[in-house]
């Protein structure tokens, strides 16, 4: 346990480090206050859901690892993730896929799921500070295949057409009930493991199911397509590409999701937000660690991910971007993932809050690149983790590491019995 008057000395420290290059502490402070993460609930039972228990993964999402204690009923996975949240300070929001409905054990297909079956998820989020997220579901369905709704077959289509919709319905009462909008987000995993013999002919067929899905106007929910660069098995040609989105969302103001994982290594999604704030409305991402592309590791504090994060605050569009995460690993303990992936991001924030930006720019505007190169490096020095100790006092959570006892604890209690 640290000592809460190191805490304090430190702090005060830092504060009078970064006053000397312009940069005021206690606002960064208040200003982190209000950034909200969406966190994934499907972290804590590796991507199974309620649907139908016992289904095998497939449309191109794989989960390594088979650590014990996975989450297998909905009051196993509310508690794993009341516990994760107890250690990330901060209020934040949960984000749920359709297959995360409180089904009662009745089989339900996706194309009748209806908004009571989420009234429990509305109900319990409410009583525990949560807003909640929402994402339609074409993954490990029978007629999932490499299509959906880019299928030609009018059947399948017709059925994933009418399941995204009824998404954004629930998406709609989800928003309504907790008088803040719900984020719905569409990923489909279409494509073809070779290249198809006409890749224009699907796309036509996408853009008019999304067309017939986003005829319906609602208040309380906001649209977020979201694009991949290839799926597992599909890796000649993805549908719903990224130049794809990028142009719907355009054309019909929707808010494009940029998943971390779904493009290039070598891509800056960093430099993809100041051009999709010039033509869309907002951005919606979804933060993960790709080792080897989309592999959906345990988000850390990565050099990309503080370049997204200068960038967001950079551009001064907090209000304009919403941050939910999307990794799922099966391999260590899956309440400590949680907390690992969710603090980094938060650190990320905090370190670009804490930038020195008007000084870098006077550097800039005065052509003085030698001043401005010298100080974003020296800045990466300033005692950033003594203002986010305070945050995690401020909020009573554990500062430093002393989260991990208490993770341990938890699995030898609970998950570890399961």
């Amino acid at each position: 346990m640290i000592k809460e008057s190191l805490i304090h000395q430190a702090f005060e420290v830092a504060v009078e480090r970064y006053a000397a290059v312009g940069v005021d502490v206690h606002k960064a402070l208040n200003d982190m206050q209000k950034i909200s993460l969406s966190l994934h609930c499907w972290q804590a039972d590796d991507v199974s859901g309620f649907e139908n228990q016992g289904n095998s993964l497939s449309g191109g999402i794989q989960v390594t690892g088979n650590y014990p204690g996975r989450a297998r009923t909905i009051d196993q996975l509310r508690a794993d993730i009341l516990k994760a949240k107890s250690y990330i300070p901060g209020r934040h929001r949960l984000n749920l896929h359709e297959i995360y409905g409180d089904f009662q054990g009745k089989k339900v297909d996706r194309d009748a799921v209806e908004p009571k079956h989420f009234e429990s998820w509305m109900q319990w989020a409410k009583v525990n500070d949560f807003k909640l997220d929402f994402n339609s579901t074409s993954f490990s369905h029978p007629k999932s295949g490499d299509l959906t709704l880019a299928n030609p077959n009018d059947e399948i289509r017709n059925f994933w057409i009418e399941h995204t919709k009824r998404c954004r319905l629930i998406s709609e009462e989800m928003g309504k009930y907790q008088n803040d909008p719900c984020m719905m987000n569409l990923w489909i995993h279409d494509g073809s493991k070779e290249v198809p013999a006409n890749r224009l002919r699907y796309r036509c067929i996408l853009e008019q199911s999304l067309d017939d899905i986003y005829s319906a106007d609602y208040k309380n929910m906001k649209d977020c397509i979201e694009a991949k660069l290839f799926g597992i098995g599909l890796e000649n040609y993805t549908v719903g590409s990224y130049d794809f989105y990028l142009g719907y969302g355009v054309k019909k103001n929707k808010i494009v999701t940029l998943d971390t994982g779904h493009f290039h290594l070598t891509e800056s999604i960093a430099d993809k937000v100041s051009s999709l704030l010039l033509f869309t409305p907002e951005i919606m991402l979804h933060v993960s660690r790709p080792v080897r592309w989309d592999s959906d590791h345990v988000v850390t504090l990565t050099d990309d991910l503080l370049d997204l994060a200068r960038e967001i605050i950079r551009c001064n569009a907090l209000d304009r971007v919403h941050i939910g995460l999307d990794y799922f690993d099966a391999t260590i303990n899956r309440i400590g993932a949680y907390v690992i992936g969710s603090r980094a991001t938060q650190k990320a924030f905090m370190q670009a809050l804490l930038d020195p930006i008007r000084l870098l720019c006077q550097y800039e505007d005065e052509s003085k690149y030698f001043e401005r190169l010298a100080l974003q490096e020296e800045a990466k020095s300033l005692p950033w983790g003594a203002v986010w100790d305070m945050f995690c006092l401020q909020n009573d959570v554990p500062v430093g590491e002393s989260y991990i006892n208490e993770v341990e604890r938890y699995e030898k209690e609970v998950t570890g019995k399961r």
